[in-house]
């Protein structure tokens, strides 16, 4: 019974370690290539178990995410204009044919990011030497990075990978031209801003001239209108004047000293002279009635 048991046990085990040597499995992260003895067989890109030989064959995996290249030190490179500049880059890329990834490559990754960065360097170097300082810092630095990734792309796509994207993180100017050239920087800024400022205050005299001469207008359409006004008003107060008169000149008379009286002698200090017999005082005299 004993001896039947550990039979058993040694039969599970070989064939744990059978099935063991047999299945491979393949994450969604990777492709595999299956060899049988050292020649390609087969390429697994979906995910999931499979078999294969054991001992004769065997199997490599490869990471399909998208890498980086992130080099760690700048480089030179020289403009058209025979100066040094210092460029800091990032690549990202992807293997797409596994295949032809081993065959080019054998499947080493730092081969194929030496391969990938020769040829965005060159890239640059030819690209630079076109370009002035100002144009590679800021003027078509984005040009450049597409530029770099198509090139890239097309070498890329010999060995089995895909070159997503090419980034310049910094492009400076060594120390020794980098005052040189933010003092001519500095200098085109200050000639464009005293160019605007010069433009701003001629629009300023220009708005305030224009300004000026509506406020004349207006203000002599506001007196011709108050005029007009003024004179109806005038118009208005003589007909009323007039048709009172009409209607008790004697009345209107006396009303119309009175308003004199009270004209004349507003102020305490207020001094008149005048004969007694004088028209001015004729109701003071009479009581009311005139000419007697």
């Amino acid at each position: 019974m004993r001896a039947s048991l550990g039979t058993l046990l040694v039969g599970v085990v070989v064939v744990l370690i059978v099935a063991s040597l047999s299945l491979f499995i393949v994450d969604q992260r990777q492709n595999a290539i299956v060899f049988r003895l050292g020649e390609v067989i087969d390429i697994k890109k979906s995910p999931g178990l499979y078999l294969k030989i054991p001992l004769l064959d065997n199997v490599r995996y490869f990471d399909v995410r998208i890498l980086t290249i992130d080099t760690p030190e700048p480089a030179f490179f020289l403009t058209s204009e025979k100066k040094n500049v210092l460029v800091d880059l990032f690549v990202k890329w992807r293997i797409t044919d596994v295949r032809q990834y081993y065959v080019s490559v054998g499947g080493n990754e730092p081969l194929a990011q030496t391969r990938l960065l020769q040829t965005i360097n060159d890239g640059l170097r030819a690209e630079f030497g076109n370009r002035t300082v100002h144009d590679v810092v800021s003027g078509e630095r984005d040009k450049i990075m597409e530029l770099m990734r198509d090139k890239a792309n097309e070498d890329a796509s010999k060995i089995g990978v895909e070159v997503l994207d090419v980034r310049l993180k910094r492009v400076d100017l060594p120390k020794e031209v980098s005052q040189s050239v933010y003092s001519r920087m500095q200098a085109e800024r200050k000639r464009v801003a005293n160019e605007l400022r010069s433009t701003g205050a001629a629009e300023s005299e220009k708005i305030r001239a224009d300004a000026d001469r509506q406020r004349e207008v207006i203000v002599a359409q506001a007196y011709r209108e108050a005029q007009r006004i003024k004179g109806d008003g005038d118009g208005k107060a003589t007909a009323t004047y007039a048709r009172a008169y009409e209607q008790n000149a004697e009345f209107y008379a006396f009303y119309r000293s009175l308003e004199a009286y009270k004209a004349s002698f507003r102020g305490k200090s207020d001094v008149l002279v005048l004969e007694p017999n004088s028209e001015f005082f004729k109701y003071l005299k009479s009581g009311g009635k005139p000419g007697k």
